[in-house]
């Protein structure tokens, strides 16, 4: 579990194909002195198991699914990303609940300055759009933000100058894609308003307005 606060800046050092899937070799400045074997690091949002390690380097293994729902399989070597050990019990919740496994893909569609802050809007795709909400959580490349605004699945973010000297968005701009992750509630009360039905083999969610009517959500 992680909290979307970015601990450090870090770097591709290398990508390598193994099998099909990918290692991937991050250097950083994160304290190292406390990872062990297995241990979780969140990678631009992304939940890396720690198969090696040094004092200013980790080494992970990457599958095919995770290379397919975020942007790892586009990443090069020399790009920075955002780091985040998993919290320990007596972190300071300072974000909210991120499990670093990421739903899906965005794209930045507009960046701009206002004030001293940074703006920016995301697109997301239309599956995800109905966990997203005004003043919610969410998570883009492992940092934790609030959404100022939302326009069916396009998300106005401003990101203060601390974030952005922390982070990676300095290199956002137009097109750019994103790892996106959810706020965790969202996908269990969609479950949980399920009930029964959660059981049954769905092509897609039957979570509808005419479903909450049935079932006494709506009146």
């Amino acid at each position: 579990m992680f909290t979307g606060i970015i601990e450090s800046l870090g770097r591709v050092e290398s990508l390598q194909s193994v099998g099909g899937d990918v290692r991937l070799r991050i250097q950083t400045n994160l304290d190292m002195s406390d990872v062990h074997l297995g241990d979780s690091i969140a990678t631009n949002g992304i939940c890396l198991t720690v198969i090696e390690w040094g004092d200013t380097w980790y080494a992970a293994d990457v599958s095919r699914e995770s290379l397919n729902r975020t942007t790892l399989g586009h990443w090069k070597v020399g790009q920075p990303v955002n780091v985040e050990k998993a919290m320990l019990p007596t972190t300071r919740f300072g974000g909210h609940i991120v499990s670093g496994h990421v739903d899906a893909v965005g794209e930045i569609t507009l960046v701009r300055e206002d004030a001293r802050s940074l703006y920016f809007e995301v697109t997301a795709p239309v599956e995800i759009a109905k966990y997203l909400a005004e003043k919610g959580s969410v998570t883009v490349d492992g940092i934790s933000l609030t959404i100022n605004h939302l326009r069916g699945n396009i998300i106005s973010l401003n990101l203060i100058p601390h974030t952005a000297e922390r982070t990676n968005i300095g290199t956002w701009k137009t097109g750019s894609k994103v790892n996106l992750e959810v706020d965790v509630l969202a996908r269990y009360i969609e479950r949980l308003l399920l009930g029964d039905k959660a059981a049954e083999t769905q092509a897609q969610s039957k979570i509808s307005m005419d479903f909450l009517a049935a079932n006494g959500f709506l009146k």
